[in-house]
């Protein structure tokens, strides 16, 4: 499969975009809130978020309004008898509990399904995370089981995670 190049998608009330250094200030200052650090695991510093964010080129920014509003990773496993996406979101506090997750991940799964060729996607949020947790079921994703102990949270806790998967006809 060609080396994932990410393209500019749109939605109804989104844009994906992939990231730049332009989009890194206002990212990290969304996602540096103590409501979404809480679940990005140990970074130590607003730096470490900042080259977290570049996730090796491999991000884009959503923007809502021509502003940056969050963040969407992609990982692509191309061997071919594993091939499949596994995806991370975070949205600023101004523009969560809109739907704006949920709409930006149908955007981007419809996308790795119809031009990069994927049947199943992955997710892991923190099985304390209830708001991830709920917007992942409501486009599809399924609990597939619990990861022990999975990430060490900001109190150097280590906390379990939920594996979610979706399949491409289950996207909702």
């Amino acid at each position: 499969m060609a080396e994932l190049v990410l393209p500019v998608l749109q939605s109804e009330r989104l844009t994906l975009r992939p990231l730049t250094e332009a989009h890194l200030d206002r990212l990290v200052e969304a996602m540096w809130d103590p409501s979404v650090r809480r679940w990005w695991g140990t970074v130590a510093s607003p730096d470490a978020l900042r080259e977290d964010l570049r996730h090796d080129g491999n991000a884009f920014a959503i923007e809502v309004d021509g502003e940056a509003a969050g963040w969407l990773g992609v990982v692509e496993e191309n061997e071919p008898d594993y091939r499949h996406a596994a995806l991370d979101i975070g949205l600023g506090p101004d523009h969560q509990d809109r739907g704006l997750g949920s709409e930006a991940l149908r955007t981007v799964i419809r996308w790795l399904i119809d031009e990069r060729g994927h049947h199943r996607f992955t997710i892991d949020p923190a099985v304390a995370n209830e708001r991830a947790v709920r917007a992942y079921t409501s486009v599809g994703f399924r609990p597939v089981g619990v990861l022990r102990r999975y990430e060490r949270g900001p109190g150097g806790v280590w906390e379990d995670g939920l594996l979610m998967d979706l399949l491409a006809e289950e996207l909702r």
